[in-house]
Parts: structure tokens; C-alpha cells; sequence
């Protein structure tokens, strides 16, 4: 188990103090901290596909213009994954720094296992940080209990947890434990809702010292139901079809995949349709994160502080006949990730992370370190451009099953996907063409060529130490 940095002196921040100091001559009343480490924000949507960001035509227009930009400050990592391809384990990872065998929370059933008395909120609080949360928190929050805040939250606005057709109206939202209600006015669309309470929370923020805010909106998860305005906006995009939709031949498939239907052409036009509406629900998330950026120029802080932008699973449309998460593909595994870091060149960078490595690096940026064991690596050199010679070549990738997916683990490198089920069925993909033809799709199950013996053998026994 890998475990997080030592306390030292956080040299992002350090970076940001003098761009802060810069900035402040030009302001005629600016709020100049006390504490010079940076504010942290992390935008999580929910069941982004990867394909959505970046996109041509761009999705997320906002987003993706900023990105795109070479002075808008972004580090784009093409090679993220979630460690758990589903929601809640996904959140308690994010949260704790732990793979979810090790959090207990392997399903959307168990949030009430995760031990938030340890958590980035409690860590980063204690270290001094000013926490907020605005938006889902954990499935099945608040967990059959009154109303409550999670500790280390010091402003808290979570949504209760309901059925998934009050994820944009008629829900109720949580204020500082004290139950709220929405109705169904275009006013009370979630998405917008959040970005309004992350503004304010960013202009109301105290000024001696940093924040942590966590801004978690609904979009775009099913329903997919956009805002008024985004409804049609994507009507006639095109959206380009990988080779995986609808895959036709599975005979090299395990047998969860062999027993789904063909897909009709019908099918796939009806799931082309949801895939542009999940791009719509979309648009409302894309504002929030400008709104985000806007209110912080508008305090002055945007040059002292360090926004993630991530999603807590992918989504498959179709692909290897498979409409959901939780399955150990592409669609399922992958997540858009970036960074916008005070006075970095825009750039890519290709290392492989996952979301396990978030904790450890929310922890470093404050100067800290965390509170109890991670199994994740801090990001923080990697946002400072530096060398890393010995960052790990190979992420760990999990899910306990349910009633489709047998449980399964993976390693995924950047060349090579390999996937061990408890049925004891086996699969390996050749992504690059290293030993054979490039499969980016994973079309073609090389776990039986003995061609790919060897490798498979490494694959396996390198999959072994990372989950143990």
C-alpha cells in the first residue's frame, strides 16, 4: 500500500504566492490572504462519458475553449481512470484516497461503511481550510438518519438521496442539516442551483484563510434531463460511433457479454438520441464550471487557486452491447481530467493516474499530509511539471459485481488492458498494436494467443501486487 507524502511545504502554493502578490497591486480593495496556501476546488460531474471532453463539435464549449487555450493555465491528463467504475465507491475513493475494497464501500448500498471521521474534509479542516460541499454527496445519503452534515464540512448544501427522477426538480436539498425542498420551476434546475451556492460560497469564503470547495452536480446522469434552454440545443450533432457500439461478434467475450442481445438498429438510434442528451445535460454543467472561474476572478482568487475537473464514472452507450457503468471497458473506466494550475503552460500529460490519487494530492497542495493510509500517489509533482522516474506504469481497476457483471479486477497500462474475472474467464487487449494490430476497442480478446503468453503472465502477476 502506497501511502501519502510527508508534510512539506507546498510548492504549487508557493508559485501562486507570487502571482497573488502581482495581481493584488492592480486591485484597489483586494482581499489579500493571510494564508498563502492555494484554494482547492474539485467540479465532479456525474456519469460523464469520456468522448464528451473533449469533443468536435466541443460539448462543453466553455470548458473546452479554456482548455484549448495555450495561456489558460489547464494540464490536461488523457490517461485518467475512476479505480471503481461506479458512483458511490467512486465518491469514497475520492473522498479517502483508498481503493473500495479497502473503503468497504463497493457498491451504491454501502455508503454508510465509509469512515467519515477520515476523510479530505476532516484532513483539509484541520489543516486550517475553510470546507464546503454543494451537491450529492453519497448514494443513499443521509443514510436512513435525520438530516446531518458529514464531519469536516463547514458549509454543507448535499442533496438528499432519492430516486432518479428527482435528480434535477423535486428534490431536497440539505442546508447545514436542515432540509430544504425544490419544485419544478426552471428555476429550481439542480445544476444551476449548485453553481449559484458555489459562487456565493466563494464570495462569502473568510479571507485569512484558504477553502476547499467540492461542487457535485447531478449531470449528467439519467435521466438526462437538461436545463430549459440546453433541450435540443444538440439535436443535430453528430456523434462519431467507435467500433465497440452494439460489438457483433462476442464469442471471445466472458459470458456476462455473450448474453446480451444483439443490438438492433433501432436500439442503437434510440441510444444515439440519450448519448445527445447526456451531451445537453451537459451545457448546464459546463456553465457552472465558468461560474466557478468567474466568481473566483471576481474575488481575486483565481490566481491562488487550483480547480480539478473530473467525473466519477464513464458511460458506456452501447458499447460491447453494454448500456451502464461498472463494466472493466473504455467507456466504463475512463475519465475526463483537468487541471487549471495558477502560471502553468497548458499542456498534456500523459502519466496514468486514478482517482485514488486525488486524497493524497488535496493533502500535499495544504501542506499536510493525510491523516490515515491512502493507497494512492499525490499529483502534485506532476502539476508542477517535474520528472517523475519512478511514477507507477499501471493503475489498478475494480468492481465487486452485481447482477449483470461478475466481480472483476484489471490492470490497465498504457498499451495494454488486461481483466480477471471470479468466474475465472480471463481478457487482455493489445490497445497500441505492441505484439500485434491496434485494438483501442477492445474487439479482439488475445488472452488465449500464445503470442501474448508472456505478457499475459506479467500482466497477471503485476495485477496481483497492486491488489494486494
Amino acid at each position: 500500500m502506497r501511502r501519502g507524502a510527508e508534510p512539506r511545504e507546498p510548492a504549487v502554493a508557493v508559485v501562486l504566492a507570487v502571482v497573488v502578490l502581482a495581481v493584488a497591486a492592480f486591485r484597489p480593495f483586494p482581499q489579500v490572504p493571510t494564508d498563502l496556501r492555494p484554494n482547492i476546488v474539485v467540479i465532479l460531474s456525474d456519469d460523464q462519458s469520456f468522448d464528451s471532453l473533449p469533443h468536435d463539435p466541443p460539448v462543453m464549449p466553455r470548458l473546452q475553449a479554456t482548455i484549448d487555450d495555450h495561456n489558460g493555465h489547464w494540464v490536461s491528463f488523457p490517461n485518467a481512470f475512476v479505480s471503481t467504475p461506479l458512483c458511490c465507491p467512486s465518491r469514497a475513493t475520492i473522498l479517502t484516497g483508498r481503493y473500495s475494497h479497502n473503503t468497504g464501500v463497493q457498491t451504491n448500498d454501502l455508503a454508510d461503511l465509509l469512515d467519515d471521521g477520515s476523510t479530505v474534509a476532516t484532513w483539509l479542516q484541520g489543516a486550517g481550510y475553510y470546507t464546503g460541499l454543494f451537491g450529492k454527496y453519497l448514494n443513499g445519503y443521509p443514510f436512513g438518519y435525520s438530516t446531518f452534515v458529514p464531519p469536516g464540512w463547514d458549509r454543507w448544501l448535499g442533496r438528499l438521496q432519492a430516486g432518479q427522477s428527482s435528480l434535477y426538480y423535486n428534490y431536497v436539498l440539505v442546508d447545514q442539516g436542515f432540509p430544504v425542498a425544490h419544485g419544478s420551476a426552471p428555476s429550481d434546475y439542480s445544476t444551476d442551483v449548485h453553481a449559484a451556492a458555489a459562487a456565493d460560497f466563494i464570495r462569502t469564503a473568510p479571507a485569512d484563510r484558504p477553502f476547499f470547495l467540492a461542487v457535485t452536480p447531478s449531470g449528467p446522469h439519467r435521466p438526462w434531463t437538461p436545463a430549459p434552454r440546453d433541450t435540443g440545443a444538440y439535436a443535430d450533432m453528430a456523434i462519431a460511433a467507435p467500433g465497440s457500439i452494439g460489438e457483433g461478434d462476442v464469442s471471445d467475450k466472458p459470458a456476462w457479454v455473450r448474453a446480451l442481445r444483439p443490438m438492433s438498429r433501432e436500439r442503437l438510434q434510440q441510444l444515439d438520441g440519450i448519448h445527445r442528451r447526456s451531451f445537453e445535460t451537459l451545457r448546464s454543467v459546463d456553465r457552472l464550471v465558468a461560474g466557478v472561474v468567474k466568481a473566483l476572478r471576481r474575488r481575486g482568487a483565481l490566481d491562488r487557486t487550483i480547480i480539478f475537473f473530473l467525473t466519477d464514472n464513464g458511460f458506456s452507450f452501447g458499447a460491447h452491447r453494454w448500456t451502464s457503468k461498472g463494466c472493466p471497458y473504455e467507456e466504463c473506466v475512463r475519465t475526463p481530467f483537468f487541471v487549471r494550475v495558477p502560471g502553468a503552460v497548458a499542456r498534456v500529460d500523459g502519466h496514468l493516474i486514478s482517482n485514488v490519487d486525488l486524497a493524497p494530492t488535496f493533502a500535499e497542495l495544504a501542506g499536510s499530509a493525510p491523516a490515515s493510509p491512502v493507497d494512492g500517489r499525490s499529483l502534485v509533482p506532476l502539476l508542477e511539471g517535474s520528472t517523475v522516474p519512478d511514477w507507477p506504469d499501471g493503475v489498478l481497476l475494480e468492481y465487486v459485481g452485481d447482477a449483470h457483471i461478475p466481480p472483476w479486477r484489471a490492470i490497465r497500462t498504457e498499451e495494454f488492458a488486461y481483466v480477471e474475472y471470479a468466474t475465472g474467464e480471463r481478457e487482455l487487449y493489445d490497445l497500441t498494436g505492441r505484439l500485434g494490430s491496434p485494438d483501442p476497442y477492445e474487439l479482439e480478446n488475445r488472452v488465449s494467443d500464445p503470442a501474448y503468453a508472456g505478457l499475459r503472465a506479467d500482466l497477471a502477476a503485476r495485477l496481483e501486487r497492486l491488489a494486494g
